[in-house]
């Protein structure tokens, strides 16, 4: 599309959006909002390398949330691994399972797929009615909208690596 079919579609002037291409003049919000509408994207897609999405998630700036699900235990805390990827494709989770009491945890379901990697212990996820016990270094594939759950089994806690795909 050129400056001024553009120009037509913003109400902006072909001189200002040429300014704007040449880096002679930095756009306003409102500007580029603009210019975000008529191409179907949001405003984040100026501020990123629309090529490549690296995003790199340190240890140290990552916050531990936990999963109770109604009850008083904590059935699994979790970790987002790639919380500041622009337009993710997929959601990647570090999760600990700790020993808990109870012999079955509540049941949720989302859109897509998951696929669960164990790093350490065992852990049982249940899809459906089938129960699943995976051990260190095993994998499971599902899709998530069929209810699941997951809980430590075994001796002690568990750890695994989480993905979701929408």
């Amino acid at each position: 599309m050129g400056l001024v079919e553009l120009g037509h579609h913003t109400g902006l002037s072909a001189a200002m959006l040429s300014k704007v291409e040449r880096g002679r003049l930095f756009p306003t919000l409102p500007t580029l909002l603009r210019i975000a509408l008529v191409f179907n994207v949001g405003l984040e897609h100026f501020f990123t390398d629309a090529r490549h999405t690296i995003a790199v998630a340190r240890k140290k700036d990552r916050l531990v949330f936990e999963e109770r699900f109604d009850s008083k235990e904590v059935v699994y805390f979790f970790q987002c691994l790639d919380f500041g990827a622009a337009n993710r494709k997929l959601n990647a989770y570090y999760a600990e399972f700790p020993k808990v009491a109870l012999a079955r945890v509540r049941t949720h379901e989302h859109d897509g797929a998951e696929f669960i990697y164990v790093l350490s212990g065992t852990l049982s996820v249940v899809i459906g009615e089938v129960e699943n016990a995976l051990l260190k270094e095993d994998t499971i594939y599902f899709d998530s909208s069929i209810p699941h759950s997951y809980r430590a089994v075994g001796n002690g806690p568990c750890s695994a690596v989480v993905v979701t795909l929408p």
